[in-house]
């Protein structure tokens, strides 16, 4: 029964994520305006989310191939995820901190650090690896194995989360000593620009966060598994899959739905007046445009 609730919740969840990210993706193919650099690596952070969460959602429980591809194809593209938000987080910063112009030069690099890390950590979990009978191959029964999941997947998971908080804590200071100068020169034009710089990257400060939500339950599961692996805490495992599972969704909303997209759907829909009115009051172009192409 309690596996029978796992396998639901990972199932709820995870569906919710590939529609989210799936959604993402659309809009990136639908919408040419969207086609920006910045929004080529959402895109992809996206595709990487939808992938994982449709592996999480079709993988089959019993013994053989498809459960060795499920457990591998998951595990490449939840970790390659959250490398993308890492690439996210180094062109921002480089373009905001650094005042480098040259962040599309590093698309190929970005594809070559991603895939192929995510591909170096989905070769070397096999090692070791005793899969255990359960709702999905995600999980091993080895000590052994459970190490080298944790080796492969929490730590790199948990650089990404140091490597964007700092990331993100340099950008936002930096934009704030730009506002307090803009305040303290009573550059008014200056000030409405930081403006609106800030209230587009202030939330960026919280994407770590997304991170840290999805992943703190596993984490803990994990260690609390390897320390007494006979002692299950089944309100642990339920917020563990949970959680990881609606990671995909939080992404799709935070590094998604943003004011270009809104934009870029509100204008392509022809929406009944009374809907029209519910939609969020759209910036103006040159705010929207700062927003997305800050970098």
């Amino acid at each position: 029964a309690g596996e029978r609730v796992l396998t639901a919740v990972n199932s709820g969840a995870s569906t919710l994520s590939l529609l989210g990210s799936g959604f993402i993706v659309l809009c990136y193919v639908c919408f040419k305006e969207l086609r920006k650099f910045s929004f080529k690596l959402v895109f992809f952070l996206a595709l990487s989310d939808m992938l994982c969460s449709f592996f999480s959602v079709v993988g089959d429980p019993s013994k053989g191939f498809f459960c060795y591809a499920q457990g591998y194809s998951t595990h490449f593209f939840c970790v390659a995820s959250f490398l993308w938000t890492t690439t996210i987080a180094f062109t921002l910063h480089r373009a905001v901190v650094k005042h480098k112009a040259d962040v599309e030069d590093f698309e190929p690099m970005f594809h070559l650090y991603v895939w192929g890390t995510s591909l170096v950590m989905t070769v070397v979990r096999s090692i070791g690896n005793e899969h255990g009978i359960g709702a999905w191959c995600w999980t091993e029964t080895g000590r052994t194995g459970k190490a080298v999941h944790f080796f492969t997947f929490y730590a790199p998971l948990w650089g990404a989360i140091l490597f964007n908080g700092f990331t993100y804590f340099q950008v936002i200071r930096m934009l704030n000593n730009a506002t307090r100068m803009a305040v303290g020169m009573s550059d008014r034009g200056s000030q409405s620009d930081t403006r609106v710089d800030m209230k587009a990257l202030n939330r960026w400060g919280y994407y770590p966060l997304i991170l840290i939500g999805s992943w703190s339950f596993g984490t803990v599961n994990r260690i609390h598994d390897f320390i007494e692996p006979g002692h299950k805490l089944f309100w642990l495992s339920i917020l563990d899959v949970g959680m990881a599972a609606l990671m995909g969704l939080f992404n799709s909303i935070a590094y998604g739905l943003n004011s270009s997209v809104r934009r870029a759907i509100y204008e392509r829909l022809d929406l009944p007046e009374s809907l029209r009115r519910c939609f969020p009051k759209l910036k103006s172009r040159s705010q929207q445009e700062s927003e997305l192409v800050s970098l």
